[in-house]
């Protein structure tokens, strides 16, 4: 018994993360492949093998329910901790009418879809649709990554996603316990006060502890190895106390309680958000795979043409119509428009919150509760499904794509960046140059570049520099440390493997030439270095104004990476290789440059070579 959970859980967890990865390497929504290796391993291996390979429910019996419920909460936390109220300042008109009208437009235009053409009972109707009205960022900063959106439309998406997405939690657990009231046999005022009770018992336990949590982080009663564990340890006794005190609580205070840390102003915020990710991400993976995989084949079969017409009209009624009378005047315009309000792939907290919420409503006796699991799930496969395959075609159709090569961010306005932003904009790479300063991205303006002027670590930067438009980052500021602090803050979303920066201290000023040396920053607190140790910033501005330029030498059949390397004869470095299908990469120390035929390969040279 012991080796079959132990193995139960292995699956649950490889399935998952492993869909994950191969969802990462074809680029397809991970949603998508966490619910149908659930459902692979559940309702599909019932029906040809006649019993599941995975069938959560016998193996953890009365375990399972709780289990679901803690890691729910751990997910609506994180989705909390995302929701700063400072940050919706300064966006833009179309972001805050989709936060403001969008969701409760959706909301009532969901719930009318539910009931007149899904056949759900009102109150049920009303739970689901605000949970299915929200947007996750799990599920679109993927796609933003994919369309490379103007900045204007990937802000809206991407911000209607992080507010929504707790908002819509909040309110259908609270309609969630007034259902649930009524269904155990109280009135409308008991169902009232109970749910008065919860709301209460919820917001203060869960401002108690985040207010008691961000207290102590600023008052440095907490180590920092300790923060992010505690953080977990934090939610999980929330949620169970705030259980204990009042039934079906816990999910609206773990909410709030995020809410509270994301606006404290804490200053390891960023790190705590970190680790929450990567424990959600295995949560998230693990919950889809047991919500799918404990569906039955009869659960499935029980969706009807009621609930395919609900689908249909929720993705092309309701979604558009509620997008353009939200954003009506703000000016969007009608391509911009018209592409919000088609590509609205619903997210993970939708599916975990419904499965829970399901199971505890039949339990109380709403029998008719049983359909919102596979309903819900129906409804995000095919948004996700649908939305993920169509959202390069329907941006190139409605030319919004900024379609063409891969883009790269520069930080840093100098002349050398300068050089190379003009090499590699022969070569047909777009780049971003962002500075701090206006007066040093005057030759950048004037050469035609694309220039970000403020802080690329500020709050603005977030939406305003836009990184779901970038493919990779070279931070090339006189500055070592602050180009290892830029390459840090974004590796998360870039990846590491993405962001560079120069080396930092140059071999002449060394005392250690040959070797690392032990005064610099540490190799894990940094970017990968370009081109080779030794050639930091002072070293590569002497070498410019001596002459030095960026070559850009383009290979073919006749002429290979081989006679190149050759004929440079050791002079020089290596910058950068753009590939034919306008993917490039950057050079770092042994890393073998692409070699195949239309490579064009940039190398920072000495004035006696020539161009080829």
């Amino acid at each position: 018994m012991q080796a079959d959970l132990t193995l139960t859980i292995a699956v649950i967890a490889g399935s998952g993360i492993a869909a994950q990865w191969l969802a990462w390497r074809l680029r397809w929504p991970s949603i998508v492949l966490m619910m149908g290796a659930g459902l692979i391993l559940g309702p599909y291996a019932s029906l040809v093998l006649g019993q599941p390979l995975l069938d959560p429910s016998a193996s953890f019996g009365e375990y399972l329910r709780p289990m679901i419920a803690l890691a729910v909460a751990v997910i609506l936390f994180e989705g909390g901790i995302t929701l700063n109220f400072r940050e919706l300042r300064d966006v833009s008109a179309p972001v805050r009418r989709m936060v403001f009208l969008g969701f409760p437009l959706g909301w009532g235009l969901t719930t009318a879809a539910l009931y007149f053409v899904g056949g759900l009972a009102l109150d049920l109707a009303a739970m689901i649709g605000a949970l299915l009205t929200t947007t996750g960022p799990t599920v679109v900063l993927p796609l933003l990554r994919q369309a490379k959106l103007p900045p204007r439309i990937a802000a809206v998406l991407k911000w209607e996603g992080i507010v929504n997405d707790p908002i819509g939690a909040l309110a259908a657990v609270f309609l969630f316990e007034a259902i649930r009231q009524t269904a155990l046999g109280h009135d409308w005022a008991a169902a009232a006060g109970f749910l008065a009770l919860g709301a209460l018992v919820g917001a203060v336990l869960g401002f108690a502890s985040g207010f008691a949590l961000s207290q102590a982080f600023r008052r440095g009663w907490v180590p920092e190895p300790m923060k992010a564990p505690m953080v977990l340890a934090a939610v999980l006794v929330c949620y169970a106390a705030a259980e204990t005190l009042a039934d079906e609580t816990g999910l609206a205070a773990v909410a709030i309680f995020g809410l509270v840390v994301a606006n404290s102003r804490l200053a390891s915020i960023e790190e705590m958000r970190r680790f929450k990710e990567g424990i959600a991400a295995i949560l998230v993976a693990s919950v889809f795979v047991v919500l799918a995989a404990d569906l039955a084949p009869s659960d499935l079969l029980a969706l009807n043409w009621h609930h395919a017409a609900f689908i249909a009209a929720f993705m092309l009624i309701v979604r558009p119509l509620s997008v353009v009378l939200a954003t009506f005047g703000s000016g969007l315009n009608w391509r911009e428009t018209a592409f919000v309000g088609l590509i609205g792939p619903r997210g993970v907290v939708a599916a975990a919150a419904a499965g829970h919420l399901a199971l505890t409503l039949v339990d109380a006796g709403r029998a008719d509760a049983a359909i919102l699991a596979p309903l819900v799930f129906a409804t995000i496969f095919a948004s996700v499904f649908g939305c993920g395959f169509a959202v390069q075609p329907l941006a190139k159709a409605l030319k919004l794509s900024e379609d063409g090569p891969d883009r790269l961010l520069i930080v840093g306005a100098n002349p050398w960046t300068l050089g190379l932003a003009d090499a590699l904009k022969s070569a047909g790479v777009p780049v971003t140059i962002a500075d701090t300063g206006w007066r040093r991205l005057r030759a950048a303006r004037l050469a035609g570049h694309d220039v970000y002027y403020g802080e690329v670590l500020s709050e603005a930067a977030d939406w305003r520099l836009e990184p779901a438009r970038f493919s990779a980052l070279l931070a090339a500021s006189p500055n070592d440390a602050y180009n290892a602090l830029v390459c840090v803050e974004y590796s998360p979303e870039l990846g590491r493997s993405y962001v560079f920066q120069l080396s930092g201290m140059d071999a002449e000023d060394s005392e250690t030439k040959d070797s690392e040396d032990p005064r610099a920053i540490v190799y894990t607190a940094r970017g990968r270095t370009l081109i080779r140790r030794g050639r930091g910033y002072e070293g590569l501005t002497r070498d410019w104004w001596g002459g030095w330029r960026f070559k850009a030498t383009k290979l073919s059949e006749s002429y290979t990476m081989a006679d190149c390397l050759a004929d440079a004869n050791g002079a020089g470095d290596l910058v950068l290789a753009r590939m034919p299908n306008g993917k490039f990469a950057l050079l770092g120390p042994g890393k073998e440059p692409p070699a195949g035929a239309g490579t064009v390969i940039i190398r920072f040279a000495p004035p006696e070579a020539t161009d080829t």
